[in-house]
């Protein structure tokens, strides 16, 4: 117990004297989950409409592909998006292997399923009558889905909260795909497996403070929209 104590009270010494390391590493993990995320909420959220609201012959398909997309393990993502944007893939002369860049698009089609799904979740919960009722005062389609939006509006923050933290906590893309450079691309989760395997008990506790900080403000605010949240949403 006394190895603990003494590395908590240096982990918390590192993050409340500010230390550069620490919050750099945080910092990057932070801003690669909330790039992916938005990126993934600009294709999801239309998909999910779609998904809901349109009828074509593959759709059940592809909301099988992707239920099962969610599962897949980080690793998988990180190895598939490797083969085309390492030096001999198909994007290699982008030169995105091992750059933040790297890391946000392994989170984002990592998040992307699970933002859809939640996403399409949260529309199929809400009565059809609210868009059919825009649509007949003469709302266009689009109206009807900012409409539509606005009644799911909880459970909508809620998927994104959802796909954040699933970004952000993942440690198989950042790893394969960003390639743990100290100072550029080491994330909170590769730098914490690192940390521990070198010894530094205390900068690996640390940064999993952040990330329980992380968690529990995540949580803060699922259930502060779930509380809050309309009948409907």
């Amino acid at each position: 117990m006394g190895i603990f104590w003494e590395s908590l009270k240096e982990a918390l010494y590192l993050l409340l004297s500010g230390d550069r390391q620490v919050w750099g590493i945080a910092f990057l993990s932070l801003s690669c989950a909330f790039w992916a995320t938005l990126a993934a909420s600009a294709i999801g959220l239309p998909a999910a409409f779609l998904l809901r609201y349109r009828e074509f012959r593959l759709k059940n398909f592809v909301i099988l592909i992707l239920n099962t997309l969610q599962s897949v393990p980080t690793v998988a993502v990180g190895l598939f998006l490797y083969v085309f944007i390492s030096r001999r893939g198909i994007f290699g002369p982008l030169d995105l292997l091992c750059s933040p860049k790297a890391i946000s698009l392994g989170q984002f089609f990592l998040i992307l399923p699970l933002l859809v799904m939640f996403a399409l979740a949260a529309i199929n919960r809400l009565d059809e009558r609210y868009r059919q009722t825009d649509l007949t005062l003469g709302a266009s389609p689009w109206q009807a889905a900012l409409a539509v939006c606005r009644e799911a509006r909880f459970a909508l923050v809620a998927a994104l909260c959802a796909s954040f933290g699933r970004g952000v906590a993942e440690v198989g893309v950042s790893m394969m795909l960003g390639g743990n450079i100290k100072g550029f691309t080491r994330a909170m989760t590769t730098a914490m497996a690192l940390e521990n395997d070198k010894g530094e008990f205390a900068m690996a506790l640390s940064l999993g403070l952040v990330l329980l900080l992380v968690s529990f403000a995540l949580n803060f605010a699922l259930n502060f929209f779930q509380d809050h949240k309309g009948p409907n949403s």
